[in-house]
């Protein structure tokens, strides 16, 4: 049996010159998987877009599959960014109004660099990080489960663990197919389309 390939860094970066390193191996990383595919992504051509030598790769970097995953790790955060932001905004809105805002960020938040996106949720398995995505998502339901329990009378008699697994997956099932299905081509008319119908089946739904 193969053995897995490491995908944890080596060592932090805490100097502002080795932070600068790791970053530049990072948005390399991303550049050759949309360019050139996850095949291509060699630590050798890694080192060579980011400018530094593949010595310093290995100083912060056990081999590609760790890079990948730090892109992976990078990416996501900036999507919790984003969401966490916007759950925090809906707290004391109106379930409708609530639910357009969560449906506008969440197509938003996966239209961020879609090319990339797509790349790197073939990857994901590949690098062990379906618990850290899984981590993030539980963290969404909580979020997404507060706020429900809190509008409880604006809501039909639901239970409310089935209502957010109902409403967190509708929603994530719209954002991330708008994004695989060439998400950067689409207008805004569209966009603005897709934000109103989902919001009215999710709204339908609750009450």
């Amino acid at each position: 049996m193969a053995r897995k390939p490491p995908t944890k860094p080596r060592k932090t970066a805490s100097q502002k010159r080795s932070r600068a390193t790791v970053d530049a191996l990072v948005e390399a990383t991303a550049r050759i998987l949309v360019r050139e595919g996850f095949e291509k992504a060699s630590t050798n051509r890694i080192a060579e877009v980011a400018g530094v030598s593949v010595g310093s790769l290995y100083q912060y970097f056990p081999g590609k599959e760790a890079l990948v995953a730090a892109v992976i790790d990078r990416h996501n955060e900036e999507i919790m960014g984003i969401v966490r932001s916007a759950l925090t905004e809906v707290a004391d809105m109106p379930i409708e109004k609530a639910v357009r805002k969560l449906v506008s960020v969440a197509i938003e938040a996966h239209r961020i660099d879609p090319k990339l996106h797509r790349v790197l949720a073939e990857q994901i398995p590949r690098t062990g990080q379906l618990k850290d995505v899984e981590a993030f998502n539980r963290e969404v339901h909580t979020l997404v489960r507060a706020y429900l329990e809190s509008r409880r009378n604006e809501m039909r008699k639901i239970d409310p663990a089935l209502a957010t697994f109902i409403c967190v997956s509708a929603i994530e099932a719209v954002a991330h197919n708008t994004v695989l299905n060439h998400a950067e081509m689409l207008s805004e008319k569209t966009v603005r389309t897709l934000v109103d119908e989902t919001t009215r089946m999710v709204v339908g739904y609750l009450r």
